[in-house]
């Protein structure tokens, strides 16, 4: 029995710097909150498990201009989550590219021959080291605002929306090889356990990032604990912190507090 020919089968994703912002599997999540109204039940649909559904969300909503997907309050079940007619675009338009995608590769197969197999897997072998990934729980897009260069360091102010803000510190070094300048557009990157919370405004602290939002939702563990605060316009940003801490400051959904971290924990990247 001869060994079939190598087949091209079409996968497409949207890509960033970070790796993969939209693809089948974020496709099939957002289509069952389309049709389910509710996270949960988009989520087995996928399948996928409750939290990384909200992380895949969240990442989304982040990284995209307008936010595809928002949380309501309400209804039968006491809320739910809805498509954005943002979101509802951005399916229809993938599902179109995947098609038109598919048939171009089913027309090169065509010409593809039998002595071709193996630099088509080594093709195929380049093609996933070159599909990096960040591991950093928070990736927010935005464009650099301000710039303030020092002699070693250099403060880069990076505009996530209308209300929101980032700032970073690099090297001189980093911000000339980055080639950074006022409109640009970049990604900041920031481990959830370099962010801090505080629930008392009236507490000062050196931290340059203060965002203050909303608890969205809190993912207990037996010794962390994983809280996620909403900042408003589709923007999150997710801390690490222990049981006992999460439990002294009383955070609960709906509940304010504050995302604190250094300059210094800022990843730039473009």
């Amino acid at each position: 029995m001869s060994k079939s020919e190598p087949r091209l089968k079409g996968r497409l994703e949207l890509e960033t710097d970070l790796g993969a912002f939209l693809g089948g599997t974020r496709i099939k999540l957002l289509e069952g909150i389309a049709q389910h109204g509710s996270i949960t039940q988009a989520a087995k649909s996928v399948p996928l498990s409750y939290k990384a559904a909200w992380d895949a969300v969240d990442a989304m909503n982040n990284l995209a201009d307008q936010p595809l997907v928002t949380r309501v309050t309400g209804g039968k079940h006491g809320g739910g989550t809805n498509l954005t007619g943002y979101g509802q675009r951005v399916v229809a338009l993938y599902r179109a590219l995947e098609t038109e995608s598919q048939d171009a590769l089913d027309r090169l197969a065509q010409g593809m021959h039998k002595g071709e197999a193996v630099s088509f897997e080594q093709f195929r072998n380049l093609l996933r080291r070159f599909s990096l990934r960040s591991s950093a729980r928070n990736q927010f897009a935005g464009t650099v605002a301000g710039l303030v260069m020092g002699e070693i360091d250099c403060e880069v102010r990076i505009r996530l929306d209308d209300v929101n803000q980032v700032v970073a510190v690099i090297t001189r070094e980093s911000a000339e090889t980055l080639e950074l300048a006022l409109g640009k557009e970049v990604y900041a990157l920031i481990k959830s356990s370099s962010v801090l919370l505080l629930t008392d405004p009236a507490v000062h602290t050196s931290a340059r990032n203060q965002l203050w939002g909303v608890v969205e939702r809190v993912h207990g563990g037996p010794v962390n604990s994983e809280v996620v605060l909403s900042l408003g316009a589709g923007k999150s940003v997710c801390a690490v912190v222990t049981c006992n801490s999460a439990n002294r400051l009383g955070l609960a959904p709906g509940e304010r507090a504050c995302a604190l971290f250094k300059a210094s924990s800022v990843i730039v990247c473009l």
